[in-house]
């Protein structure tokens, strides 16, 4: 099984090293994140074990346009015509007119590193090196709490990409963080709440910056887009990924 619960109404996805949350309403239904594009059939799979059918996906909300949070909006738009949706900030980037990327030689100047080399193996077979834009996608449709399934607050958290949002689903109590605060990564030596390696980052000290926008937020459960669910608060995984990242 390629899904888990992580509160009432809310999975988690788990894609190719990266995860992807699903809201649920009745019979509709909210996708944060579109993982890898080979991930298409792990989305459409996890949906239909649930019970449901891809159509029923209202939208897509996407965190930010990197390669592995973009994956399946082309897709998923044009089999299904599902909308998807981002941060004003953030709609560049999705629709390829510029790009805030970790480049092929930052991932090449890494490779003697075990680790590093068989996620690199891996994403490649997911669709990594393939370049993945979605021109359908729009700017978030008001401000504050969206009229979608799971009312998804999204949470400005620029630095990883400059519009970079995380989602708060209030009334499951859950935070999707996406690459803002992530617990772990196949490239990184230590688990527990932190960011990506700076390599990742368009900005690590405005990542850094960026993680106040969390302190506020009334959730139990933090899901990210890289390593395990954290049950601990929002606030004690701020501190922790500050902690990590001042050591770092």
């Amino acid at each position: 099984m390629r899904y888990d619960q992580v509160a009432d109404d809310v999975f988690r996805i788990q894609g190719t090293e990266v995860a992807m949350v699903l809201a649920r309403d009745g019979d509709a239904l909210t996708l944060i994140d579109a993982g890898w594009l080979g991930d298409a059939a792990v989305i459409e799979e996890s949906v239909r074990a649930l019970g449901h059918r891809p159509e029923d996906i209202t939208a897509v909300l996407l965190s930010h346009a990197h390669l592995d949070h973009i994956g399946a909006l082309a897709y998923l738009h044009t089999r299904y015509g599902t909308p998807a949706y981002t941060a004003p900030a953030e709609v560049g980037h999705a629709r390829g007119e510029y790009h805030e990327t970790a480049t092929a030689l930052d991932v090449i100047s890494r490779a003697w590193k075990p680790r590093t080399a068989a996620w690199a193996v891996r994403i490649a077979r997911a669709g990594g090196l393939r370049e993945n834009i979605a021109p359908h996608i729009q700017p978030f449709p008001v401000e504050g709490a969206l009229d979608l399934p799971g009312s998804p607050i999204p949470i400005a958290t620029p630095g990883h990409t400059s519009g970079h949002s995380g989602f708060h689903l209030p009334v499951a109590g859950v935070l999707a963080t996406g690459d803002a605060l992530v617990t772990a990564h196949p490239t990184a030596p230590t688990s527990g709440p932190q960011l990506l390696p700076d390599f990742f980052n368009h900005s690590t000290s405005r990542a850094v910056d960026g993680l106040a926008a969390f302190e506020s937020v009334d959730a139990d459960v933090v899901v990210p887009g890289h390593g395990a669910v954290w049950t601990g608060g929002v606030r004690r995984a701020v501190e922790l990924a500050r902690e990590h990242a001042a050591a770092h």
